[in-house]
């Protein structure tokens, strides 16, 4: 756990128990992609099957009759933060040509997109008429499980180490003295976008490819995103396919600031 909360992120190595789940939910993680309930999801011209909500899994992930989600990344996030209810997993998607600009999205956030890697912090949603950022979604933790085959350089979450600590304390300094029940309406956003240019300009990036079978785990407070698609990349008609986690704390926002 140390190494993880100094760094903000740990991956795993190829987990049996894990892989078997893995090909249990993979027929249901493809049809999803085409299931017109999933429609919207379908963004970037194309390259990027958001997916959320995706996965019709139950609260112990198990999907049309699969094991239950478990092995050894489940065994460290239960061991650290205890159990939580999983919500319907992600089925984020990338396909060759990746990044194309999303639907509404201008020239600004574009090329945020391809030259930063839409690098955020899960959770914090624009609201409002002029999109000011509050934490609607206090993660406890964010799960990556590779689905596909894919070559490294197939579009790897991207994250950088450290930054957790970095956004953390901005995250605290924004809210100080707010009241528990107001502190999901609080507004982060020059704070946020200040951290992150401090980010972007002290913390290493890293790409972080995984392959069925591996996982990784991201800390809540973790700067990260999604790497262009490499000139030469490679992978299956299934695309680059990665499942996600992140449950909510069930203390809320508070509990989203305060705990390691």
């Amino acid at each position: 756990m140390s190494e993880f909360l100094e760094k903000g992120w740990i991956k795993f190595p190829h987990d049996p128990v894990l892989s078997n789940w893995v090909e249990q939910v993979l027929p249901s993680a493809k049809t999803s992609v085409s299931d017109p309930a999933h429609a919207e999801w379908h963004d970037c011209e194309g390259t990027w099957f958001i997916g959320v909500d995706a996965l019709d899994n139950d609260a112990r992930g198990r999907v049309a009759g699969s094991a239950v989600l478990s092995g050894s990344a489940i065994e460290f996030v239960e061991n650290h933060y205890g159990r939580l209810d999983l919500h319907k997993g992600q089925v984020s998607i990338i396909y060759p040509g990746y990044p194309r600009p999303r639907r509404g999205e201008g020239e600004a956030a574009a090329r945020y997109r391809a030259n930063r890697d839409a690098a955020h912090v899960d959770g914090l949603k624009p609201m409002g008429p002029n999109r000011r950022r509050q934490v609607d979604e206090p993660h406890a933790w964010i799960l990556g499980i590779p689905l596909s085959e894919a070559s490294a350089d197939a579009s790897p979450m991207v994250l950088w180490e450290g930054s957790h600590k970095v956004m953390g304390a901005a995250f605290k300094r924004a809210v100080a003295g707010v009241p528990a029940a107001q502190l999901g309406y609080t507004d982060v956003t020059e704070i946020y976008q200040s951290a992150r240019r401090e980010v972007f300009d002290t913390c290493p990036r890293i790409e972080l490819p995984a392959k069925p079978g591996e996982a990784y785990l991201l800390h809540r407070h973790c700067l990260h995103g999604v790497a262009p698609w490499g000139e030469n990349a490679s992978a299956g008609p299934d695309g680059r396919m990665i499942a996600y986690f992140r449950p909510e704390f069930t203390g809320g926002v508070a509990e989203w600031i305060e705990s390691p």
